[in-house]
Parts: C-alpha cells; structure tokens; sequence
C-alpha cells in the first residue's frame, strides 16, 4: 500500500506562514516517504497513532477546536479532525500556496502520488519556485492532519475532498470540472463508442474500457494534439473561453457546427439536457497541465515606500502618542459629569457623537475610534442607573495618576487586544440597522490577530521604513486568502489598523516605532501584555515632552502653557479658565463665568491668587486680579436653596432689581419676605437663569451651609474593561497540551490493547463481562503479580467506559489501581466495573 509516513513534520506558528517557514519544514516532510509498505498507514488514525507527541501536539496547537474536548483517543480525534466545521476551520487558516496544495489534491487521483500534485501545480514546463515549495506546503497539510499518507500515496481528508473538489453546484476554485469517467457517468453505452469512433479510436465491449480509452486519449499530449489539429478554428475559441472555467456551458437542442464538433469528439459532454461541460483531462492538456492559472508559492514581499530617520520617527510617534493622551483626557473630562444618555439598543447617538467630534476638533470617525479605545480600555462605560449614561469609571482616575508612558501603554495594549472595531461606525448590520459607537454590534474577533499582523509585517522593513499599503494587503490576502472575499474584512481591518496605529503612535509617518516594536513579542495572558507595555512605556519615555509645573499669565486675561503641565496644576487650571486653543503651548482663558467656577469649586479669592502667583513667570496682570476680586465679591451673595426653589439675599433692593428684570418672568419669582424670593422652578433651573442675568448665587444647603459643587463627581460603579470576543477556541497553553496528548495516548492505549480472553476481542467499543466471583478473583491476583487488566466500568451517572488498570490494593469491595487511561492512581468500587479481561502484553 505505499510507504509509511512518520509524521515528523514541523509546527508552522500562526501568523508566520509562508515559503520560509515551510522550507524548515521540508527536510521534515521528506523523512515522512521513508518507510517499508507494511507501515503504511490505511486511515487517518492510524497516521496519527504513528507520530511522536510533539507532532500530536503541534497538530492540537494549530487547530484548538480538537480539544473541546479533549479526545477519548485517537480515533476520536482522526473523526473530529475530519468534521466539517474543523475542516472548514483548518482551511480558512491556510496561506495561498498550501490551499492551492490542497486543491490540487481534491482534483487529483485519490491517492495520488507526489511527482501527480507537482505535475498539476508546476504544469509541464516545470517550476522551480513551485517544486522547492511543495514539500513544505504538505508538511504544512500534513500537521494539520488535512493529508496523511506518504509521497507515493497521498491523502486529502474525505471532507476537504468534498469541499474543495468540483460539482456543478460547487464549482472548483481551479476551474476545473469532472473527469471523463465521472461526466459519462450517466451516459447510454452506445453514445459511448459513438464518440470513441468520432475520435478514431477501435470500439469497445463495455462502457468501462471505453471510458478508460477515451481518458488515455485525452491524458496523451501527442494525441491530443493531433485531434485538436483537426478542429475548427471556431471549436478551439469555444474551448478557449472554458478553459480556465467555469468549464460549463448552455447550448440549445441544435447547437452550432463548433460546438457540434466537440460534442461528437468528446471534448464536451453533457452535465444536462441544456448543458455541455469540459472534461477535466481536455482541461489540463490546454492549460499545459497546471490545475491553476498562477500559482502562488512564494509569499509577495511588503514593499518600502519612504525611509526616514529612526530618530524621526520616534519624535513623529511620541507627539502623536501624547495628542493621544491629551484627547482621552479631554473626552473623559467632557464626560465628567455624566455623558451622552444610552440607546435603548446600547451605544451613543448619532446627535451624540457628532457632538463630542465636534468637543475633540475631530472627524466622527476619529472620534469613534476614541470612544472606543477608551470603552476598550476601560476608562469609559454605562453607570447602569434606570436613567442610564455613560461616565468615566474609577479606573480613570488611577490612570490617570500614572506616567504619561505607562497612560499611553494602556491605550496601546488594550488596542492591539481589542475585538472592537470602530471603523465599522455609520454602517448598517444584516438587518439594515446603523452600527453605533459603543454599541453592542462592533466586536470583529480577528481584529487582535489582523492589527498583530500587520505591525509584524512592518518589523520585516528595514528600520523607520514606512510600508507600500498595497503590498502589505497583497501579503495578507496571500496569507488567508479563504477569508478573502466581496467584504474582505481582513482587509478592511488591515487598514484601520495602519491609520490607528499613526493616530495612537505605534508608528510615525507610517513605519513602526521603537516603542511600538516593544508591543509585538508573543504574550499568552493578561500578564504578559502588561509586561510589554511597560517595555514599551520604557522605550517611549525619553521621547515625550516633560512636564512643566509653570503658565506666562498676559494682560489679555489668558494663560500660556509653554508644555504640558503637571497633573495638580492642570487639574486646577482646568478648573479656573477655559482652554481657548490646543498645539504645542496651551491657551487658557480666564472669564467670570470660569472664576465662578473655580469659587463653586471650594476656593477663595486670596487662594486663587496665591496659586496663580506661585505657578507663573510673570506677574499676576492687574485686570485678572480685578476680575477675581469682582466675582469673589459678588459670588455667594445670593443664596438659592429649595422651596421648590428659594432666593435669599439681605440686599432687599437687590432682590427688588430681579423681580423688576424682565428675563426673571419665566423663573415666576414672588417675595416671601423682605429678604427672600421662591419659585416652583428647581434649585438648579433657578441657578442657571439667575447665572443668565449676570449674577453669581450659590447654592446652599438645607442648613444654610454653602454647597461646593465639583466638575468630577460623577463616576460609574467599578466596571471591568469589555473582554474581547475570541475568534473560535483559545490557543491551549504547553501545560494543557502536554495532559491532553498523555491522555489520549493512555485512552489509544486502553482501546487498542490486546487482550487474552475471547469475550474481550468482539469489538472495541463492546465492554468485558465477567461475574461478580470472577472479576474479585482476577482484580486479586493481578495485585499480587502486578499485571495489568482491560476492564469494563459504568460511573455513578451511568457512563460507561474502557480502562487499562494496574491493580495495586484490593480491599472493602474497593480496587486501588494506576489507571493507564487517566494516568492517575485512582479507586474503582468493584460494583461498578462489569468485567475484566488480562492484557496480551502489559502497557506499562
């Protein structure tokens, strides 16, 4: 049957395809034709049963959807590997060359020799690229366990087979369409010999030598040259327009002299009573017998497109990374006192996001990404509350009590982390309805492994080389081409990911960072992430501006922030004046309205005076100390509390000035007494209008005492940052791939042991049966000899089972034995198991 194969292929890590990798792994795969004819396998199983653990485990780590759960043995195994959704799974994972692998395979004879796969994939003519290729494409396959078998006798697994080759309604992604023998399935006997007499070759006594006639004819490139010289010239355009496929056509009951001819000859048969289709050897004889129009062995390069100074780029990124920092901040700080309200759907409205791009100075769509990357982060969520809108979480405030480097670092990683897409903002889902920022719809699981990608790509330039787009979307449809289609998600993200990362400052001016290759080594967990974002803390710190502890104060009534300023005096300043404009230094102006709010705040005049004398290089302007003094003066003068709503001033004639305003008639103020107004209005309607008139009240409390009203007081309940959605099973870890092969290999063993007792050898999934007597007297002597048995168990929820024991004590009615099939020392009641039966040869 062929020779045996030893599996010893190596593992392709995810996310590194290509002729590189698999080139490691030729030499591997060429071991695996070694072998003599009795080894060979004749099922899959058997093929795995073959391989050493570490291909087992590298087969588990590829492809995790095997072990939910862990497989019994390995015969469960080979038919888990072969469902559809696995294989479906498997296949999508595949890089272009080892698909077209795979392809070819469906298409060739089952099995089909090497020197058949690279004949269909090289063409006559031969390609070197495709032939130093091949052998790591099927190791590739092979670990995978999509083929088994050995080079002279190659398998495609039954379902990929199925899913991969041609029928009329699944059309090949070659082109191709069916064999002679299987398009003349249904065809009479004597059409048959009609058209081998029209191709001038003897008659036949059955259909099967005909068939096999007619192929040999069509396979022989001498002969099939000959016939076609004979055709008309309008027969071969006919050919030539299905040559690469679809290879099926429509004629009417009296098709035209061309179409007649090759019909007559063979070269088109009939799928239908209106369709003709072209044999899938004539195919192969026209396209010089490549199964593929272009063959993709090697992956496309990612082109350069500018190359800058590294010291260029840094600078570029880490003033990106700190607009980055500044942007949350100034969002979250927008949201201080409660955000935009929830949809009932969840997400933020439209109306709603228009606003804050227009707060952030920022296109929607950049502002969506902020939004998002804050959610992700989670600094921002829903305060759950029956009225519900999104605040700041608790965690906002630690973040912001760390270095601006670690603050960027957490952006950063719960970016690359995150599932959530908000490229995807403003488009409508299945059901026709707009995706909202926020909302529930935006997770993409392969959002992670795509932007993980794609950085990757960029360490392959040399260092502070921006990338060719085009190029690097041709290499990631050239890695996953089964998930490229009409939407091409991968490549929509691919894109996302090159404009956020300049946006975050992972790169600059489009090549990756110091700090940003930081974030790129392999990280398993949580821990792991957090460790490479403090590396890339590290790396980004000496690049971002320090922090100022001063302002120029102008006579202007503004402030100059010659840098960034420390966390206590932005803070404060943020309190007492108005940023007037962003950039490089910082504006703030100062206005009664913002003085007002900084006295609200708890602070008196001489304390805002004393802070703006110590944190300035220049003078206090004198305007500034009027306007302070002003409003302090005025600022507390009336007194608003609730009656509904009442105002209480010892300035009676004050209080006579506002009832005689005109703008006070909505407020309906009437006086209670000399000293007192009320109003059905609430105490913070009243606050507002009596702001709008020009004066500055304060709010008191139900004792009279004056209420310090803060801008950050509004804080969700704790929330974790949302968990991504993961895209299918989690990658296991070496600790659970390691139990998972030592427990399937203990189950193999238990199932394909050898036992001595005839009962036992009826069948595999049949359990042994002795009788109570005979099971304790058997279970007692193989204490005593230290032999192994194959017994029967039912547990204590009826499940019935097969187990290899090594007894070691039997007492009480319980067993004590090492069970082979666990791989543990456990106790067995002897009620429970049904029978035993002594092993041809012991396992241990």
């Amino acid at each position: 049957m062929g020779t045996g194969e030893r599996n010893q292929e190596a593992h392709v890590p995810e996310g590194t395809t290509g002729a590189t990798n698999r080139a490691a792994a030729a030499p591997r795969a060429a071991a695996t034709a070694s072998g003599t004819a009795a080894s060979a396998p004749r099922t899959l199983a058997e093929a795995l049963r073959s391989r050493p653990d570490e291909s087992l485990a590298a087969l588990l780590r590829t492809r995790p959807d095997l072990l939910s759960p862990v497989p019994g043995d390995l015969t469960q195994l080979a038919t888990r590997a072969g469902t559809r959704a696995s294989v479906v799974r498997a296949l999508e994972r595949l890089d272009s060359f080892a698909l077209q692998t795979a392809q070819v395979l469906a298409v060739a004879p089952d099995p089909a020799p090497y020197d058949a796969v690279r004949s269909l994939l090289a063409g006559d003519d031969g390609d070197r690229e495709v032939e130093a290729a091949l052998p790591g494409a099927l190791a590739a396959l092979r670990e995978q366990a999509l083929v088994w078998g050995g080079d002279d006798r190659l398998r495609l697994v039954r379902t990929a087979r199925e899913l991969l080759a041609p029928s009329p309604t699944h059309p090949s992604p070659t082109g191709l369409g069916p064999t002679v023998a299987e398009a003349t399935a249904g065809m009479s006997p004597g059409r048959v010999q009609e058209i081998l007499q029209a191709a001038g070759l003897p008659a036949t006594h059955d259909p099967v030598s005909a068939v096999a006639a007619l192929t040999s004819l069509f396979t022989d490139r001498a002969r099939m040259t000959e016939l076609l010289d004979s055709a008309p010239s309008e027969a071969l355009t006919v050919l030539d327009r299905l040559v690469w496929g679809p290879p099926y056509g429509e004629v009417s009951a009296d098709p035209p002299p061309p179409v007649r001819w090759l019909r007559d000859h063979g070269l088109l048969l009939p799928a239908s009573a209106r369709t003709l289709v072209l044999p899938r050897e004539v195919a192969l004889h026209l396209r010089a017998g490549r199964a593929h129009r272009t063959t993709e062995p090697v992956p496309p390069a990612v082109a350069p497109l500018r190359e800058y100074r590294p010291q260029v780029v840094d600078a570029t990124a880490a003033g990106q990374a700190f607009m980055a920092l500044t942007t949350v901040e100034d969002l979250l700080a927008e949201w201080n006192e409660g955000g935009p309200a929830v949809l009932r759907a969840g997400g933020l409205s439209v109306r709603d996001l228009k606003r804050t791009a227009t707060a952030l100075d920022a296109p929607e769509p950049v502002a969506a990404f902020w939004l998002e990357l804050a959610y992700a982060a989670g600094l921002l969520a829903s305060d759950g509350e029956a009225d519900e809108r999104y605040a700041p979480t608790p965690e906002y405030d630690a973040w912001l009590e760390l270095p601006p480097a670690q603050r960027w670092a957490r952006l950063a990683v719960a970016w690359l982390a995150a599932t959530r897409t908000a490229g995807l903002v403003g488009e409508q889902d299945a059901k026709g309805r707009t995706l909202s920022a926020l909302g529930p719809d935006l997770d993409r699981s392969p959002a992670p492994e795509v932007r993980h990608r794609v950085l990757t790509l960029l360490t392959t330039l040399p260092d502070a080389t921006s990338p060719d787009p085009e190029s690097l979307l041709a290499r990631l449809r050239w890695e996953r081409p089964a998930r490229s289609g009409p939407d091409d998600l991968r490549s929509r993200l691919a894109q996302w990911t090159l404009s956020e990362a300049e946006l975050l400052g992972v790169t600059g001016r489009g090549a990756l960072t110091t700090h940003g290759r930081a974030l790129l080594a392999p990280a398993s967990g949580p821990v792991e992430r957090e460790t490479l974002g403090l590396l890339a803390a590290k790396a980004l710190a000496p690049h971002l501006p320090e922090p100022v502890d001063h302002v120029l104060l102008q006579a202007d009534l503004t402030a100059v922030a010659p840098g960034p300023l420390r966390r206590p005096l932005a803070a404060m300043l943020g309190v007492l004046a108005d940023i007037e404009s962003k950039g490089g230094a910082t504006v703030y102006r100062f206005t009664a309205g913002s003085v007002r709010r900084a006295l609200d705040a708890g602070q008196t005049a001489s304390d805002l005076q004393s802070f703006l004398t110590d944190h300035s290089r220049t003078p206090v302007p004198q305007p500034l100390s009027y306007l302070i003094d002003d409003v302090a003066r005025r600022h507390g003068h009336l007194r608003v509390g609730a009656a509904s709503a009442y105002v209480r001033c010892d300035d009676e004639a004050m209080l006579g000035e506002i009832l005689a305003d005109k703008r006070s008639q909505p407020l309906r103020l009437r006086r209670l007494a000399p000293t007192v107004l009320a109003t059905t209005a609430e105490p913070a309607a009243l606050l507002d209008g009596l702001r709008s008139m020009g004066y500055a009240p304060a709010a008191e409390s139900a004792e009279g005492d004056v209420l310090i009203t803060r801008a950050d007081s509004r804080r969700t309940p704790r929330r974790a940052a949302p968990v991504p959605v993961p895209d299918g099973p989690p990658l296991p870890d070496e600790t659970l791939l390691d139990a998972a092969v030592r427990a399937i290999r203990a189950g193999d063993t238990a199932a394909t042991v050898v036992r001595k007792s005839p009962e036992a050898a009826r069948t595999d999934s049949s359990l042994p049966r002795t009788s109570p007597a005979e099971t304790l007297a058997t279970v007692q002597a193989a204490a005593m000899t230290g032999s192994a048995l194959w017994i029967g168990y039912v547990n204590a929820e009826g499940t019935a089972s097969q187990r290899v024991i090594a007894p070691v004590r039997v007492e009480g009615g319980f067993v004590t034995a090492y069970d082979h099939t666990a791989d543990e020392v456990r106790t067995y009641p002897l009620h429970r198991i049904t029978g035993v039966s002594e092993l041809a040869d012991d396992p241990a």
